[in-house]
């Protein structure tokens, strides 16, 4: 299951928490108990291996 980020907008309070992709997502602060929680969404970090990646790599020089 899917873990994501949440972050209240009134009391500041992050968590995550493991929800289905069925699932409703939080709204409700389980600290302030406020409906002012929000997904926090951060960029996925990308690795490439092999070759194949690089403007030299693979490329084929005409004479």
């Amino acid at each position: 299951m899917p873990t994501y980020h949440y972050r209240c907008k009134g009391c500041g309070y992050d968590f995550t928490e493991q929800q289905s992709f069925e699932d409703d997502p939080i709204t409700v602060c389980p600290q302030c108990h406020e409906e002012q929680v929000r997904k926090v969404f951060s960029a996925v970090p990308i690795e490439f291996k092999g070759s194949g990646f690089y403007r030299t790599d693979g490329a084929k020089k005409s004479d």
